[in-house]
């Protein structure tokens, strides 16, 4: 059997290139201008091998009940990893995935297909006009892992963007985000205080490195209008081969400290990571 070899193609905005793991056999790295952006593996779907990508995995496997099958509202594509994963961990899941870059989805679609009886429909849109055209209460779970190169746009980052997504959760949904950034964290604060005055529930989960400041790196972002078991989830991403600390409650108000909520005309993208490659941590 032949070794599969890379891909390389020009997509909407950039180039994507699929570069196979040599120690899994048919797993798959993506980039788009040398930015990884996902990486999947198609003969063990629930293996997340981007730290990001467990934590909410995590999350996932703690709001949503074993054997619930969700409505799941994906924003940003990339190689469907965690649509793969829902399909695989709650079968039955019905799952809208919105891609802006119809190149990349045609580019995943002809290398990387997911099983036509999978549940998972991808769209080529704009994530915020799909949010604020969708029916309203008509998801459980909206993860939002939106990237142009490797920073999330502005318009993904305002109180309107945060209100749209809340209409289209319903009463018990929860919100998941993907965010990147580094001390003194200007970016990840305001995008806190701009959930917090939308959503009830905030958390969020980051490798302690990152938060004391140490080094640029990701964060998952968690709101919802009610209560979520953050003890389990504390627990779930301590115990991880890449632990992490949940932070909600006082400790999460007072990283917040005075950070305002960000408007549609102040919003900017988050921050350019060192070096121009996104980390993966």
């Amino acid at each position: 059997m032949d070794e599969p070899i890379p891909v390389m193609r020009a997509v909407d905005h950039g180039t994507a290139k699929l570069m196979p793991d040599v120690d899994r056999k048919r797993a798959w790295l993506l980039t788009v201008d040398g930015a990884p952006q996902s990486y999947v593996d198609l003969d063990e779907p629930t293996h997340l091998e981007f730290e990001y990508a467990r934590r909410l995995g995590h999350v996932l496997d703690t709001v949503v009940a074993p054997g619930r099958a969700p409505d799941v509202l994906h924003l940003g594509g990339g190689a469907l990893t965690l649509p793969r994963y829902v399909a695989a961990t709650r079968p039955g899941a019905r799952q809208d995935v919105v891609e802006a870059d119809r190149g990349l989805l045609a580019l995943i679609g002809e290398h990387l297909p997911v099983a036509d009886d999978a549940g998972i429909t991808v769209h080529g849109a704009d994530a915020r006009e799909w949010l604020e055209s969708a029916a309203p209460a008509s998801a459980d779970i909206v993860i939002a892992d939106v990237f142009g190169g490797s920073r999330v746009p502005a318009h993904l980052t305002s109180t309107a963007y945060a209100r749209a997504a809340a209409r289209v959760l319903r009463t018990d949904g929860v919100y998941l985000a993907n965010l990147a950034d580094s001390a003194p964290f200007t970016f990840l604060r305001s995008q806190l205080a701009t959930f917090s005055a939308v959503f009830e529930e905030l958390a969020v989960i980051a490798e302690p490195g990152v938060l004391r400041g140490r080094r640029f790196g990701n964060a998952v972002l968690v709101a919802s209008q009610h209560p979520f078991d953050t003890a389990t989830l504390a627990r779930r991403t301590a115990s991880d081969a890449f632990p992490a600390r949940v932070e909600h409650g006082p400790a999460l108000r007072r990283f917040i400290g005075a950070a305002a909520p960000v408007r549609d005309e102040d919003a900017v993208p988050s921050p350019e990571p060192p070096g121009g490659a996104f980390g993966i941590g």
